[in-house]
């Protein structure tokens, strides 16, 4: 899922806002005192108002402005895997699921202007920087309810062999085998160890870095949902076999048992080594995503969104700290060898969400937002601009709004120990009406500069 928030202009003719960091991502030297505050913007969260409306972007992204916001993130390959601007390679979103009433139902996109150019012209029109973010690793989506499923995963059973093998307790099976809507709705995710996936998304991203944004973020670049169980097809058996340089005699028990999703408490031969593996898949992919936007266009700066729950992230096969922090001197499921995996040194910028529950601001460790943005300062080791932010919409005491006072403080939590603040997302922030809210945030945390 994704993440968002901003406020910071250059002056410059183009009216688009300096980048807070140097060219090389590093942050020794900050050129802005103001740190920038983005908004995310949800593709299926804000298809209602925006699929068919230039005229309700214009109004929104205005808001955003007077909010005090620097910059928007525009979700623009929702998880159906479709996108949301001119691709040569991906078909365009015609449809999204959207709950109305007491029921979800299809919402069809009949325009034909161009989604992401529509955010692009209006944002840098108001001087915002304008990120555009895509869902990596995903290929269909299965709605609950029996209502369907969009993607290339259900239109191209070619795509099968791309999609994620799971070790469930009754053995290995693909995802795209799993399609009980009232258990097994979502996200189908794509195998990231799969040189096809791989090419098909960068193909993607080429096209994506074609536009005139000012960064480009991968959200769900890690593994499926299902965590641990997560991918156990033959070719992640035969890329990790490579890795280790042996064969895996019981495979998959000697990594972990069939249904494994938590950390057992003793682990097979070959559960830390595939630790490692998975995080050294993403790490690569995530070096070559990030070459192949530059060779597109070398001015765009690149990043990810990841959850701040550090010490969970190993079951999405992630590891997005510094490589300078070594992981297995406080996690004892990570090997010496998992730190040389940490890809936050790859990378322009990062946003991690620090989504804790709205009784769980401040504090220490994590799940409180102040926390989670102090322990990033931590595993980052400098290596990475990086911006903390809450999800106000959903989670623990935010579901039903009437939460207004409490944005200052999370605004606050966030962005001291950061080097920015993003909110997840802008539906919530209107559904809710949290504008002057923000406004008020933002304004105390000027007065205190």
């Amino acid at each position: 899922m994704a993440s968002l928030s901003l406020v910071s202009c250059s002056g410059d003719d183009d009216k688009i806002p300096d980048w807070p960091w140097k060219e090389n991502g590093d942050t020794s030297e900050v050129v802005k005192t103001e740190k920038p505050r983005f908004v995310w913007i949800d593709a299926g969260g804000n298809f209602q108002r925006f699929a068919n409306s230039k005229e309700n972007i214009s109004e929104d992204i205005q808001k955003v402005k007077d909010a005090g916001f620097s910059g928007i993130i525009v979700d623009v390959r929702p998880t159906t895997g479709d996108v949301l601007f001119s691709s040569s390679k991906a078909e365009k979103v015609k449809r999204i699921d959207i709950w109305e009433g007491s029921s979800y139902k299809w919402l069809e996109r009949t325009a034909t202007w161009d989604y992401l150019q529509a955010f692009i012209d209006e944002g840098h029109e108001l001087g915002l920087t304008v990120y555009a973010s895509i869902n990596t690793f995903v290929g269909g989506y299965l709605c609950p309810y029996g209502l369907g499923s969009e993607g290339m995963l259900f239109r191209d059973e070619s795509k099968k062999s791309w999609a994620t093998v799971i070790n469930s307790s009754s053995g290995p099976v693909s995802t795209m085998d799993l399609l009980d809507d009232s258990s097994d709705y979502g996200a189908k995710f794509l195998n990231p160890a799969n040189d096809d996936v791989q090419d098909y998304v960068i193909s993607i991203l080429k096209d994506l870095a074609k536009y005139d944004v000012d960064g480009i973020v991968l959200d769900r670049c890690r593994y499926d949902d299902y965590g641990l169980m997560s991918d156990f097809s033959d070719i992640s058996r035969n890329k990790f076999e490579k890795y280790i340089g042996k064969s895996v005699t019981n495979y998959p028990s000697d990594i972990m048992a069939a249904g494994t999703t938590s950390i057992p408490s003793i682990m097979p031969e070959y559960f830390k080594p595939w630790l490692e593996f998975r995080a050294k898949t993403i790490c690569d992919f995530v070096v070559k995503a990030k070459n192949a936007v530059k060779g597109q266009n070398s001015k765009i700066k690149f990043g990810v969104y990841v959850g701040a729950w550090y010490s969970d992230y190993y079951g999405s096969g992630v590891n997005w700290a510094s490589k300078k922090y070594d992981t297995s001197k406080d996690y004892s499921w990570a090997s010496p060898e998992y730190k040389n995996y940490g890809y936050a040194g790859e990378l322009d910028f990062m946003f991690l969400g620090a989504y804790a529950g709205s009784n769980s601001i401040y504090g220490s460790g994590e799940w409180t937002m102040q926390g989670f943005a102090q322990q990033a300062q931590k595993l980052l080791c400098d290596d990475v601009w990086f911006a903390c932010g809450p999800d106000i919409g959903n989670g623990t005491g935010w579901s039903d709004g009437g939460k207004g006072d409490l944005i200052p403080d999370a605004i606050n939590a966030c962005i001291t120990p950061s080097d920015g603040f993003f909110v997840f997302d802008l539906c919530h922030i209107r559904s809710f009406n949290y504008w002057d809210d923000f406004k008020k945030g933002f304004e105390r945390i000027d007065a205190n500069k």
